[in-house]
C-alpha cells in the first residue's frame, strides 16, 4: 500500500475526522480574535467576515461530525 493511499485512508477515517475537528476549532480561535479586534475597532467589514468565517467552520464542524456518527455506524462492534 503506498503512502498516498494510506493518507486517503487516513481522512476518511475515525482519528482523522478527529484530527480535522480540531484542526477546524483551532481556526474558530482566530476568527474569534479576529472578530474581537474588529469589535474594539468599530470595523463593520471585518465583523461581516468574522461572521462568515464562523457561520464556515460550524458547517464544517457540523459535517464532520455527521461523518463521525457514519463511521461509527459503520462499526460492527458498536452496534
Amino acid at each position: 500500500m503506498s503512502a498516498l493511499t494510506k493518507a486517503k485512508g487516513f481522512k476518511k477515517s475515525r482519528a482523522g475526522t478527529y484530527l480535522s475537528i480540531g484542526t477546524t476549532a483551532f481556526g474558530a480561535v482566530g476568527v474569534f480574535k479576529q472578530a474581537k479586534q474588529a469589535r474594539f475597532e468599530h470595523d463593520t467589514l471585518r465583523l461581516v467576515d468574522a461572521v462568515v468565517s464562523a457561520a464556515a467552520i460550524a458547517t464544517g464542524v457540523a459535517l464532520l461530525l455527521r461523518e463521525l456518527k457514519r463511521l461509527g455506524d459503520d462499526d460492527v462492534l458498536l452496534g
